[in-house]
Protein backbone atom coordinates (compact mmCIF):
# COMPACT_ATOMS: atom_id res chain seq x y z
CA UNK A 1 0.00 0.00 0.00
CA UNK A 2 1.46 3.41 -0.83
CA UNK A 3 1.67 5.50 2.30
CA UNK A 4 1.94 9.41 2.46
CA UNK A 5 3.17 11.77 5.21
CA UNK A 6 0.36 14.19 6.43
CA UNK A 7 2.05 16.70 8.90
CA UNK A 8 -0.81 18.14 10.44
CA UNK A 9 -3.09 15.41 10.12
CA UNK A 10 -4.97 15.31 13.53
CA UNK A 11 -5.99 19.04 12.41
CA UNK A 12 -9.24 20.14 10.41
CA UNK A 13 -8.44 19.43 6.71
CA UNK A 14 -5.83 16.84 7.93
CA UNK A 15 -7.95 14.62 8.72
CA UNK A 16 -10.83 15.27 6.36
CA UNK A 17 -7.68 14.38 3.77
CA UNK A 18 -6.60 11.11 5.97
CA UNK A 19 -9.75 9.69 5.34
CA UNK A 20 -10.10 10.22 1.95
CA UNK A 21 -6.82 8.66 1.22
CA UNK A 22 -7.86 6.10 2.98
CA UNK A 23 -10.82 5.91 0.86
CA UNK A 24 -8.72 6.12 -2.28
CA UNK A 25 -6.05 3.04 -0.61
CA UNK A 26 -3.97 5.44 0.13
CA UNK A 27 -2.57 5.22 3.85
CA UNK A 28 -2.23 8.54 5.68
CA UNK A 29 0.83 8.72 8.58
CA UNK A 30 -0.07 11.48 10.65
CA UNK A 31 2.27 13.75 12.10
CA UNK A 32 1.20 15.97 14.80
CA UNK A 33 2.21 17.54 18.32
CA UNK A 34 -1.54 18.17 18.97
CA UNK A 35 -1.08 21.70 19.82
CA UNK A 36 -4.21 22.15 17.78
CA UNK A 37 -5.13 19.18 16.70
CA UNK A 38 -7.00 16.21 18.12
CA UNK A 39 -6.23 12.63 18.28
CA UNK A 40 -10.26 11.54 17.88
CA UNK A 41 -9.51 12.71 14.38
CA UNK A 42 -6.64 9.90 13.50
CA UNK A 43 -8.39 7.12 12.24
CA UNK A 44 -7.17 5.98 9.77
CA UNK A 45 -3.37 5.71 9.66
CA UNK A 46 -0.41 5.68 11.83
CA UNK A 47 -0.07 8.13 14.22
CA UNK A 48 3.22 9.86 15.46
CA UNK A 49 3.58 12.52 17.75
CA UNK A 50 6.07 14.44 16.47
CA UNK A 51 7.70 18.22 16.60
CA UNK A 52 8.07 19.05 13.22
CA UNK A 53 11.37 21.08 13.79
CA UNK A 54 12.94 17.89 14.94
CA UNK A 55 14.63 16.90 11.33
CA UNK A 56 16.50 13.87 12.98
CA UNK A 57 12.81 12.51 14.15
CA UNK A 58 11.21 12.88 10.51
CA UNK A 59 14.44 11.51 9.10
CA UNK A 60 13.46 8.52 11.24
CA UNK A 61 9.80 8.67 10.35
CA UNK A 62 10.42 8.67 6.79
CA UNK A 63 12.51 5.49 6.39
CA UNK A 64 9.93 4.03 8.79
CA UNK A 65 7.18 4.45 6.57
CA UNK A 66 8.48 5.62 2.70
CA UNK A 67 5.93 7.71 1.44
CA UNK A 68 5.68 8.42 -1.67
CA UNK A 69 4.72 12.13 -1.12
CA UNK A 70 3.98 14.24 1.61
CA UNK A 71 0.90 16.87 2.37
CA UNK A 72 2.30 19.32 4.92
CA UNK A 73 -0.80 20.91 6.71
CA UNK A 74 0.94 21.89 10.29
CA UNK A 75 1.49 25.45 10.97
CA UNK A 76 -0.55 28.45 12.85
CA UNK A 77 -3.62 29.95 11.12
CA UNK A 78 -4.49 32.78 13.03
CA UNK A 79 -4.19 35.83 11.10
CA UNK A 80 -4.86 38.40 13.83
CA UNK A 81 -2.61 36.57 16.19
CA UNK A 82 0.40 36.64 13.91
CA UNK A 83 -0.16 40.61 14.19
CA UNK A 84 0.66 40.38 17.83
CA UNK A 85 3.12 37.89 17.68
CA UNK A 86 4.90 37.78 14.26
CA UNK A 87 7.98 35.54 15.64
CA UNK A 88 5.79 32.65 16.39
CA UNK A 89 4.29 32.49 12.56
CA UNK A 90 7.80 33.18 11.33
CA UNK A 91 9.66 30.95 13.50
CA UNK A 92 6.96 28.07 13.44
CA UNK A 93 4.95 28.07 9.67
CA UNK A 94 8.76 28.91 7.86
CA UNK A 95 10.82 26.83 10.65
CA UNK A 96 8.91 23.44 10.39
CA UNK A 97 8.64 23.56 6.50
CA UNK A 98 11.99 23.99 6.17
CA UNK A 99 12.77 21.22 8.79
CA UNK A 100 10.64 19.14 6.40
CA UNK A 101 12.42 20.18 3.14
CA UNK A 102 15.17 18.99 4.95
CA UNK A 103 14.43 15.54 5.85
CA UNK A 104 13.05 14.92 2.42
CA UNK A 105 16.53 16.27 0.75
CA UNK A 106 18.27 13.68 3.80
CA UNK A 107 15.74 10.77 2.63
CA UNK A 108 15.18 11.55 -1.26
CA UNK A 109 11.77 12.26 -0.89
CA UNK A 110 10.91 14.35 -4.12
CA UNK A 111 7.24 15.63 -3.60
CA UNK A 112 4.95 18.09 -1.67
CA UNK A 113 1.68 19.18 -1.22
CA UNK A 114 1.66 22.32 0.52
CA UNK A 115 -1.43 24.16 2.07
CA UNK A 116 -1.39 27.41 1.30
CA UNK A 117 -3.74 30.31 1.93
CA UNK A 118 -5.52 33.18 0.14
CA UNK A 119 -4.02 35.34 2.61
CA UNK A 120 -1.24 35.43 0.01
CA UNK A 121 -3.34 37.63 -1.83
CA UNK A 122 -3.83 40.68 0.86
CA UNK A 123 -6.46 42.73 0.08
CA UNK A 124 -7.18 42.53 -3.53
CA UNK A 125 -8.08 45.03 -5.68
CA UNK A 126 -10.68 42.83 -7.85
CA UNK A 127 -13.85 40.91 -6.61
CA UNK A 128 -12.67 37.54 -8.08
CA UNK A 129 -9.16 36.51 -7.81
CA UNK A 130 -6.53 34.18 -10.07
CA UNK A 131 -3.29 33.29 -9.53
CA UNK A 132 -1.49 36.22 -11.14
CA UNK A 133 -3.23 38.56 -9.03
CA UNK A 134 -0.58 40.35 -6.78
CA UNK A 135 0.58 38.90 -3.84
CA UNK A 136 1.03 41.46 -1.54
CA UNK A 137 -0.17 39.80 2.15
CA UNK A 138 -0.98 41.97 4.96
CA UNK A 139 -0.29 39.63 8.39
CA UNK A 140 2.79 37.36 9.01
CA UNK A 141 0.27 34.59 8.60
CA UNK A 142 -0.41 36.19 4.91
CA UNK A 143 3.54 36.69 4.88
CA UNK A 144 4.73 32.99 6.10
CA UNK A 145 2.37 31.19 3.29
CA UNK A 146 4.16 33.09 0.85
CA UNK A 147 7.33 32.60 2.02
CA UNK A 148 7.03 29.41 2.17
CA UNK A 149 5.13 29.02 -1.23
CA UNK A 150 8.36 30.94 -3.07
CA UNK A 151 11.12 28.45 -1.17
CA UNK A 152 9.26 25.39 -2.61
CA UNK A 153 9.07 27.52 -6.17
CA UNK A 154 12.77 27.90 -5.83
CA UNK A 155 13.48 24.44 -4.82
CA UNK A 156 11.44 22.88 -8.26
CA UNK A 157 13.36 25.22 -10.22
CA UNK A 158 16.40 23.25 -9.23
CA UNK A 159 14.37 19.88 -9.57
CA UNK A 160 15.11 19.64 -6.10
CA UNK A 161 11.19 18.55 -5.69
CA UNK A 162 7.92 18.91 -7.36
CA UNK A 163 5.42 20.59 -5.42
CA UNK A 164 1.76 22.27 -5.73
CA UNK A 165 0.93 24.56 -2.81
CA UNK A 166 -2.95 24.79 -2.58
CA UNK A 167 -4.19 28.54 -2.09
CA UNK A 168 -7.20 27.59 -0.25
CA UNK A 169 -10.67 30.14 0.81
CA UNK A 170 -12.73 29.56 3.46
CA UNK A 171 -13.02 25.70 4.44
CA UNK A 172 -16.45 25.20 5.75
CA UNK A 173 -18.63 22.08 6.55
CA UNK A 174 -18.00 19.05 8.17
CA UNK A 175 -17.34 14.73 6.76
CA UNK A 176 -20.92 13.82 5.84
CA UNK A 177 -20.67 10.84 8.23
CA UNK A 178 -20.06 12.79 10.96
CA UNK A 179 -16.69 11.41 12.27
CA UNK A 180 -14.45 14.60 11.95
CA UNK A 181 -15.32 18.04 12.03
CA UNK A 182 -14.34 21.52 12.48
CA UNK A 183 -12.79 21.88 16.45
CA UNK A 184 -10.44 24.83 16.61
CA UNK A 185 -8.99 26.51 19.81
CA UNK A 186 -10.02 29.23 19.73
CA UNK A 187 -12.34 29.20 16.95
CA UNK A 188 -12.02 31.92 14.26
CA UNK A 189 -14.36 31.11 10.98
CA UNK A 190 -17.63 32.70 10.65
CA UNK A 191 -20.03 29.34 10.02
CA UNK A 192 -19.02 27.05 13.04
CA UNK A 193 -18.93 30.32 15.44
CA UNK A 194 -22.64 31.11 14.05
CA UNK A 195 -23.48 27.58 14.99
CA UNK A 196 -22.26 27.55 18.14
CA UNK A 197 -23.64 30.56 18.83
CA UNK A 198 -27.05 29.54 17.84
CA UNK A 199 -27.29 26.07 19.77
CA UNK A 200 -26.08 28.02 22.98
CA UNK A 201 -28.09 31.08 22.47
CA UNK A 202 -24.82 33.39 22.96
CA UNK A 203 -24.10 36.49 21.62
CA UNK A 204 -22.25 36.57 17.76
CA UNK A 205 -19.97 39.35 16.92
CA UNK A 206 -20.18 40.68 13.27
CA UNK A 207 -17.06 41.99 12.65
CA UNK A 208 -18.00 45.47 10.20
CA UNK A 209 -21.22 46.32 8.44
CA UNK A 210 -19.31 49.56 6.41
CA UNK A 211 -17.52 47.32 3.49
CA UNK A 212 -18.41 48.43 -0.05
CA UNK A 213 -20.73 45.21 -0.31
CA UNK A 214 -23.75 44.57 -1.14
CA UNK A 215 -24.94 44.30 2.23
CA UNK A 216 -21.90 46.37 3.83
CA UNK A 217 -20.39 42.70 5.48
CA UNK A 218 -17.28 40.64 4.08
CA UNK A 219 -17.92 38.32 0.81
CA UNK A 220 -16.50 35.21 1.90
CA UNK A 221 -15.92 32.08 -0.70
CA UNK A 222 -16.94 29.02 1.41
CA UNK A 223 -15.17 25.67 -0.12
CA UNK A 224 -16.63 22.56 1.99
CA UNK A 225 -14.04 20.49 3.26
CA UNK A 226 -14.34 16.96 1.31
CA UNK A 227 -14.10 19.16 -1.66
CA UNK A 228 -10.66 20.72 -0.17
CA UNK A 229 -9.68 17.36 0.94
CA UNK A 230 -10.11 15.85 -2.85
CA UNK A 231 -7.94 18.23 -4.26
CA UNK A 232 -4.74 17.45 -2.13
CA UNK A 233 -5.54 13.47 -3.87
CA UNK A 234 -5.61 15.35 -7.37
CA UNK A 235 -2.58 17.19 -6.45
CA UNK A 236 -0.84 13.45 -5.96
CA UNK A 237 -1.81 12.36 -8.84
CA UNK A 238 -0.79 15.58 -10.84
CA UNK A 239 2.53 15.23 -9.41
CA UNK A 240 3.37 11.58 -10.33
CA UNK A 241 2.00 12.85 -13.92
CA UNK A 242 4.53 15.06 -14.57
CA UNK A 243 3.30 18.28 -12.98
CA UNK A 244 6.69 19.99 -11.31
CA UNK A 245 5.02 23.38 -9.87
CA UNK A 246 2.24 25.11 -9.23
CA UNK A 247 0.57 27.15 -7.21
CA UNK A 248 -3.82 27.03 -7.25
CA UNK A 249 -6.70 28.52 -6.03
CA UNK A 250 -8.94 26.38 -4.39
CA UNK A 251 -12.42 27.73 -4.08
CA UNK A 252 -15.96 27.71 -5.73
CA UNK A 253 -15.67 31.06 -7.33
CA UNK A 254 -19.35 32.07 -5.59
CA UNK A 255 -19.05 34.33 -2.83
CA UNK A 256 -21.45 34.83 0.50
CA UNK A 257 -21.62 37.69 2.95
CA UNK A 258 -21.30 37.51 6.64
CA UNK A 259 -25.24 38.17 6.37
CA UNK A 260 -26.05 36.07 3.98
CA UNK A 261 -24.56 33.05 6.35
CA UNK A 262 -26.44 34.22 9.05
CA UNK A 263 -29.36 34.43 6.85
CA UNK A 264 -28.97 31.17 5.41
CA UNK A 265 -28.39 29.23 9.20
CA UNK A 266 -31.99 30.82 10.04
CA UNK A 267 -33.34 29.39 7.02
CA UNK A 268 -32.17 25.91 8.37
CA UNK A 269 -34.41 26.55 11.41
CA UNK A 270 -31.85 28.48 13.87
CA UNK A 271 -32.26 31.18 15.55
CA UNK A 272 -29.25 33.69 16.10
CA UNK A 273 -28.48 36.99 17.94
CA UNK A 274 -25.53 39.13 16.90
CA UNK A 275 -24.17 42.47 17.41
CA UNK A 276 -22.19 44.46 14.94
CA UNK A 277 -18.98 46.03 16.01
CA UNK A 278 -16.13 47.53 14.15
CA UNK A 279 -13.97 45.78 11.32
CA UNK A 280 -10.69 43.66 11.91
CA UNK A 281 -7.72 45.50 10.50
CA UNK A 282 -7.28 44.47 7.09
CA UNK A 283 -10.31 42.46 6.36
CA UNK A 284 -10.89 42.72 2.88
CA UNK A 285 -14.19 43.26 1.50
CA UNK A 286 -14.34 40.59 -1.07
CA UNK A 287 -12.47 37.07 -1.35
CA UNK A 288 -13.56 35.21 -3.95
CA UNK A 289 -11.50 32.57 -6.18
CA UNK A 290 -11.14 32.04 -9.50
CA UNK A 291 -10.93 27.77 -9.68
CA UNK A 292 -9.95 28.04 -12.97
CA UNK A 293 -6.97 27.11 -12.75
CA UNK A 294 -8.26 23.77 -10.30
CA UNK A 295 -9.75 22.48 -13.37
CA UNK A 296 -7.04 22.65 -15.51
CA UNK A 297 -4.19 21.33 -14.10
CA UNK A 298 -6.03 19.43 -11.06
CA UNK A 299 -8.91 18.13 -13.05
CA UNK A 300 -11.41 19.64 -9.45
CA UNK A 301 -14.39 21.29 -9.75
CA UNK A 302 -16.23 21.45 -5.81
CA UNK A 303 -19.04 19.02 -5.99
CA UNK A 304 -20.94 21.24 -3.15
CA UNK A 305 -22.39 24.22 -5.06
CA UNK A 306 -24.77 25.39 -2.78
CA UNK A 307 -24.06 27.20 0.98
CA UNK A 308 -27.02 25.53 2.47
CA UNK A 309 -25.63 22.22 1.84
CA UNK A 310 -22.36 23.18 3.26
CA UNK A 311 -23.54 24.62 6.66
CA UNK A 312 -26.09 21.38 7.08
CA UNK A 313 -22.85 18.91 6.84
CA UNK A 314 -21.38 21.33 9.72
CA UNK A 315 -24.94 21.66 11.60
CA UNK A 316 -25.03 17.77 11.29
CA UNK A 317 -21.58 17.87 12.45
CA UNK A 318 -21.88 20.18 15.77
CA UNK A 319 -25.61 18.72 17.06
CA UNK A 320 -23.86 15.25 17.15
CA UNK A 321 -22.72 13.30 19.84
CA UNK A 322 -19.48 11.93 17.45
CA UNK A 323 -17.32 14.70 19.75
CA UNK A 324 -17.00 15.82 23.18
Amino acid sequence: MKRVLVTGGAGYIGSHTSKRLSLFGIEPVCCDNLSTGNKKFVNWGPFEFCELKDTNLLVQLIKKYQPVSIIHFAGNIIAEESVINPLKYYYENVGITLSILKAMEKTNVKSIVFSSSAAVYGIPTKKIINEKSSLKPINPYGQSKLIIERILIDLAKQNKISQISLRYFNAAGADKDTEIGESHEPETHLIPLAIKSALAGSLLKVFGTDFPTPDGTAVRDYVHVEDLADAHIKALDAIQNGVKSECINLGTGKGFSVKEIIDAIKELGFSINFENVKRREGDPPFLVANNEKALKILNWKPKYNNIKDIIKTAIKWHTSNNFK
